[in-house]
Order: C-alpha cells, then structure tokens, then sequence
C-alpha cells in the first residue's frame, strides 16, 4: 500500500473516541503514512502531564475495554510519534480557553497551532474526526 498523508482532529473525551483516533494515528503511522493529529477542546485535557483521570466511556464498549489489557490511548499517541514519526498538535484556542500552558504538555507535543494553520496543512490529506 502506498504511504498517504492522514489528518486526525480529536475534540471528544469519550473513551472510545479517544482510542480510536490513537488508534488510526497509531497503525497510520506504524505503516508508514505521514501523521498529523490535533487534540482540542475536551480531548486536550487527557494529555496534560501527571493527569491519569480515565475518560467516560460512551457506552458498552468503552466500559468492556476498561476490563481487558488493551494498550490505552495515550501510550498509542506516544508510540505513533516514536515508532512512526508521527506529529501531535495541541489546539492554540483550547490551550487559552484552559490556561494550559506547553510546559504542561508531553515532550513529544508539537508547537500549539490554531485550526487554520491546521486545516490548511491537512488540504491534501485524509481527515478522521473523533
């Protein structure tokens, strides 16, 4: 398969929302595809430093993945930068909105970039939103 460029704009802080888009940006990244994934608005919050707060499960599904050993969303964010160069963006306006500042953002975080910056690079490229 021919590597191709993905977008992936997360704003939900459901369980399984955040999992699936780690999950795209993961096996995206892994198989060689150019990554990009934007977190904003409720996502952002889950990915602040020395924050463990579990996000809601929307339903049935969310609450049997708590159960099992499935590798959390996080960790994949983080394996998608490591493994497979993928890029990880903090929304500038949601960082304002919750007086987030970089400092309190993982390492491997890009620079805050505001939607337009974004959209504009992801013009080209498949865009997944979660």
């Amino acid at each position: 398969m021919e590597p191709s460029k993905i977008s992936i704009v997360v704003v939900s802080g459901s369980l399984e929302r955040l999992q699936m888009a780690a999950m795209v940006a993961s096996v995206g990244a892994v198989s060689g595809n150019d990554v990009r994934v934007f977190l904003s608005m409720n996502a952002l919050a889950y990915f602040v430093k020395g924050s463990d707060a579990a996000p809601p499960a929307e339903g049935a599904f969310g609450e049997l993945m708590a159960g099992k050993k499935v590798p959390g969303f996080r960790s994949l964010i983080e394996n998608a930068v490591e493994l497979g160069d993928a890029k990880v963006y903090p929304c500038s306006m949601a960082m304002d909105v919750m007086a987030i500042e970089s400092s309190a953002l993982p390492s491997y975080f890009g620079p805050p970039l505001g939607l337009t910056k974004f959209l504009d690079d992801a013009r080209d490229t498949q865009v997944f939103t979660f």
